[in-house]
């Protein structure tokens, strides 16, 4: 046998890394063994085989979605429908994760769920498309699969589509795909689909990207977009939608940003990006960044935020912002129960116009249902008109480059309003009143990330998301809609029902014993990704 080429040998380095990466996974399987729970890969293999025994298409009216985060909701262009896909939901014991393909009919106002032979394995944190090209297609890339207890993490890197007109899925195989990813962005344009950025995560060490997929829905091949201009540095849950003009707009976004050894800080991203392809390239291959210069009423530090295109503008709602702890900090931001305000959750709607390279942000003013408006208020004796003309004489129009934020305590959560009212003396009743006042009249959902959110028929449709309480992780089932051509109040088609809300404590015997030996400030990010 002849020598083997020098090139293909490995290094020293690369025999180390896959001999500790063996011993990991041994190492990683048998701690599983105790826990009953199967290695990452064996349980997708399993559903993979489940899911091809399925021979019959089966279509049937169902319940609204169960609570659930990380999934996708898309418009159908043709049809009066929204398409939600995935998902997944944690109790506080276990992670569930979703593949069920639901529609929303928008003028039956109910919900059919599809179940096709052969279908993607349940995911969430993934990227849906839907094109009116074969009869509609729904075009599903990546995202990430959590095993129950949440100690295995498998980042998907495959393409399917649903077609409507045979309700089956395909999975589509091409060369050159992005590397396994959740968090990441992606958008039909023309005829392509373009993917930017998300992270991938081993529990070991995590990796943002900011490279730039086109998949060509003619030829069916990946290719990677060669790009001019100021590129965005790596991240994931960034908004990433066609803008009014055309071009597609980039803001904001999370990364992890490494310290030192074992140390690493979240960064939120609050910078604006035009992505067009370069004038004369009729290939689509040759793509410039271009910096948005965001001028007045601006959101405040959040990632998480839900978006839609609106007829000439975009509209962002909701968000998280999470507090970053030193160990000094840590003691007094705990309440008496010694529980952390770990984040602050949002309510609000921005309303964002463009003008060349130029967004102008505004917070949206809701004005009120008129048979609101004109009923009394038996608790103070004033009407709603009257509560809507003190919130203008309060400052909803005060020319302010940033928006002031008031912080309250409302039930389980903390609300964060900028709707321009100002505290008194530095006390809360005055914003406490003015939430109250906003709660009632324009029936604003409450604060949250990760919601979905669609523009579908001049209605603003909201579900879902998570919002954190205490030291619970609740994830949303509620469902909204909000009149855009009006901005009058939001309408509830499924209540948000706390109480029924499922939630495990965890149990544990040594709970009071253990308490302040060494568990102070140990907190994690909100998992915005």
């Amino acid at each position: 046998m002849g020598k083997k080429d020098k090139k293909g040998k490995k290094k020293g380095a690369e025999k180390t890394a896959e001999k500790t990466e063996k011993k990991l996974k041994q190492k990683t399987k048998k701690e599983l063994a105790v826990k009953g729970e199967d290695d990452i890969e064996d349980i997708l293999k399993t559903i993979e085989e489940e899911e091809k025994k399925r021979t019959e298409v089966k279509i049937k009216i169902v319940d609204p979605p169960s609570q659930r985060s990380g999934f996708t909701m898309t418009p159908h262009p043709e049809q009066s429908e929204i398409v939600l896909f995935g998902g997944e939901f944690y109790n506080g014991k276990e992670t569930k994760m979703f593949s069920d393909l639901l529609i929303y009919n928008t003028k039956k106002n109910n919900w059919t769920q599809i179940s096709s032979p052969c279908g993607p394995p349940p995911r969430s944190s993934h990227q849906a498309a839907l094109v009116t090209r074969g009869g509609g297609q729904l075009w599903i890339f990546g995202g990430e699969y959590t095993s129950p207890s949440e100690s295995q993490f498998y980042h998907h890197k495959d393409l399917w589509c649903y077609h409507f007109s045979s309700k089956r899925w395909e999975k589509v195989t091409a060369a050159g795909s992005p590397s396994g990813r959740s968090g990441h962005r992606m958008v039909a344009y023309k005829n392509l689909l373009i993917v930017f950025g998300g992270f991938h995560d081993n529990l070991r060490d995590c990796r943002y990207f900011n490279d730039l997929y086109a998949f060509d829905l003619d030829n069916r091949t990946w290719k990677v977009l060669e790009t001019t201009g100021p590129v965005p540095s790596p991240r994931s849950a960034c908004q990433f939608l066609i803008a009014p003009d055309g071009r597609i707009c980039l803001y904001g976004g999370y990364c992890k940003q490494k310290l030192k050894k074992d140390e690493e800080k979240g960064v939120t991203h609050t910078d604006m990006f035009f992505l067009s392809p370069m004038k004369h390239d009729e290939t689509l291959t040759k793509w410039r960044w271009q910096n948005v210069k965001q001028v007045g009423t601006r959101a405040s530090l959040r990632t998480g935020l839900s978006s839609a295109l609106v007829k000439d503008r975009i509209l962002m709602f909701g968000g998280v912002c999470d507090k970053e702890k030193d160990d000094e900090e840590l003691d007094s931001d705990s309440d008496d129960e010694g529980n952390e305000d770990n984040a602050t959750f949002f309510n609000e709607l921005y309303s964002i116009h463009f003008e060349n390279e130029r967004a102008t942000w505004s917070l949206v003013k809701y004005t009120g249902k008129k048979e609101d408006r004109k009923t009394g208020s038996e608790e103070n004796g004033s009407s709603q008109e009257d509560e809507v003309k003190k919130l203008e004489d309060m400052s909803i129009d005060a020319p302010v480059e940033e928006p002031k934020t008031l912080t309250v305590e409302s039930g389980a959560f903390t609300i964060s309003s900028t709707i321009g009212l100002q505290e008194s003396n530095g006390k809360s009743e005055g914003s406490s009143k003015a939430d109250e006042i906003d709660s009632k009249l324009f029936n604003i959902p409450t604060p949250r990330f990760n919601a979905g959110i669609t523009y579908k028929g001049g209605r603003l449709y909201l579900f879902g998301g998570m919002v954190e309480t205490g030291d619970k992780d609740l994830t949303l089932c509620d469902f909204h809609w909000l009149d855009t051509h009006k901005m009058d109040a939001w309408n509830t088609i499924i209540e948000n029902d706390q109480q029924k809300m499922e939630w495990v404590e965890e149990e544990s015997d040594d709970d009071e014993e253990d308490e302040g030996d060494d568990s102070e400030g140990d907190s994690e990010d909100m998992d915005t990704e």
